[in-house]
Order: C-alpha cells, then structure tokens, then sequence
C-alpha cells in the first residue's frame, strides 16, 4: 500500500469518526410548533394580493384573491416618512403609479395621492383600473380588514437607512397591540432584520429564513453533517432555484419538515409547476395567480 493511498485512507477514518462523534452527541433541533402554520393540507399565498389579477397592493387584489378563497396573503412592507407601515414593494413608487418618488421620503397623505392602477394590465390586456381610485394600504388596515388571512410580512427596508432601523420594533408594536400573533409570520431578504423583529418578539411570531439562512440550511443539507444543523426559522419562503442550486428537491424539503419547518415556494404561476411542488412536499404556493391555485389544490384532494 503506498503512502498517499494510506494518508487518505486514515483521513476518511478520521473524517468517519468525526461523523460518527457528532451525530451521536447531536440532539435535533425541531422548531417548536407555530399556530399560523399549524395546517394538513397545502395552502395558497396570494403574491401582493394577486399580482397579475388586479394592481398589486391593493385593495382590489386583495378583496378577489379572498373571494377566490385563498389562505393568505404574501406583502412587503416598507415604511413612510411620517414613519407609517405600508403593505408595498418597491422602494420607488413610480413603477406601479402615476407618481415617482422613493417610498421613505413621502407621507403617507401624499402616497395616498397616487393611482395604483395606473400602469396596470390586466390577462386581456387592458388597463381595467386605471381611475379607480386604487391607492396604497397600510398594514394596520390589511390585517384588520382580513382578521381570517394568514398575512407573511416581508420587510424590505435596509437595516442601514433611516427607516430600516425603526420598521422591526415598530411592527412588533402593531402586532402585538393588533393581537395578531398567530395570523402572520415575519422574513426578510435580510437576516439582519428578522433577527432585530425577533429580539422583540421573542419568538411569539412565527419567523422566516433570510437569505443567509437558506444558504445555511441548503450547505448543511449538503454535507454529511445536517444533523447539526440548527434552524433559526419556523418557515422557508424560497425560490425553486437560487443561482445553480436547486431548491425544490423532495429530499431537500424533508429535510427541513423533519426539523418542523413547512416550505412555501415563490413566485409560482403555472399550474403544472404547482403541481410538482405540492407532490414533492411544498406546502406552500405563493403566486401572483391564486385564481389557478385554487382550483388546482382543490383538484388535487378530490
């Protein structure tokens, strides 16, 4: 036997034990169980209220995505200069309106001022809102005007600016004076944020994944040491792809329902792609066409 073949020999055996060590001193990580995600079947999360139904963001889409019957809705926030929450996602209010600006710099009563069904083009292709007086809404008023809707708020502010700092307490705030811990659940892009928000909530909301964590969770899924891994989010609202990887394996998706962590997939807009994730174990479809989701979860339990 010559002498790299015995090096790497020794090296597996250490790397075998190493393995064999931690997985029998590690203990599972199960995320403790959230009431907003306590559901058997899968559910349908309407993006922006129905994006591509009516204007997003707005009342209208909201009020048909609910008619249509879905479980929820999926919104960003971002937070005015009179230091309001409001349920939009842009940091420039120009591309969804007849306005322009950056969200941050105006008041509420001068974002008020803008048609949110301005610029919107309905699947006939015409501008069926235009002039109808569609304007922004506050988080305060989705949430009070839907108390039976799970509402998955994500924050889009930069934990650097001004308002970025002051959104997490300040939702924690209108949350918990709205008493709606178990209706919604909190992520962000920045795992900053949703760590800020957690500080105050003390885990009584249920909490997603920021980007970091993802990473976190799919390395660890990777590698021969996933038992060690320990989650730090109750949900994981995930693209079915990030860069190269593929994010929407059914083994991937265990991994993470075995550590109690249910996964929501977006933007998902084509029935067959709903299809395949709901039978790989999604159990949760975020799509700017909740009117095909629907129909098509109700297809699928028949």
């Amino acid at each position: 036997m010559g002498k790299k073949t015995k090096i790497g020999l020794a090296a597996a055996a250490v790397g075998a034990a190493a393995w064999a060590g931690s997985k029998a001193l590690a203990n599972p990580q199960f995320r403790p169980a959230k009431e907003v995600l306590n559901y058997e079947r899968p559910i349908v999360l309407a993006h922006r209220g129905g994006a591509k139904l009516a204007p997003e963001n707005t009342l209208a889409a909201f009020n048909r995505s609910a008619d249509l019957g879905v479980h929820g809705f999926e919104i960003d926030i971002r937070m005015t200069k009179d230091e309001e929450i409001l349920v939009f996602h842009d940091e420039y209010i120009d591309r969804t309106t007849d306005g322009a600006g950056r969200v941050a710099d105006m008041s509420l009563d001068q974002l008020k001022a803008f048609d949110l069904g301005y610029h919107f083009i309905d699947l006939e292709g015409k501008h069926s809102y235009r002039g109808k007086n569609e304007q922004v809404v506050l988080l305060r008023e989705l949430i009070e005007k839907f108390p039976q809707m799970y509402i998955n708020i994500d924050i889009k502010d930069d934990p650097e600016t001004y308002e970025g700092s002051l959104v997490p307490s300040k939702l924690w705030r209108l949350i918990d004076s709205l008493g709606v811990q178990d209706r919604v659940a909190v992520t962000s892009f920045y795992d900053e944020q949703i760590d800020r928000f957690n500080l105050y909530a003390q885990n009584r909301v249920a909490i997603g994944a920021g980007e970091n964590e993802v990473r976190k969770a799919y390395a660890s899924y990777n590698s021969q040491f996933g038992h060690l891994y320990h989650p730090r989010a109750d949900v994981f609202q995930i693209p079915v792809k990030s860069s190269v990887f593929r994010l929407d394996s059914p083994r991937f998706i265990a991994f993470l329902e075995n550590l109690n962590i249910p996964v929501h997939y977006w933007v998902i807009d084509e029935a067959e792609a709903m299809r395949t994730l709901i039978k790989a174990g999604a159990k949760g479809i975020i799509t700017d066409r909740p009117d095909l989701a629907v129909a098509l979860i109700s297809e699928m339990e028949e």
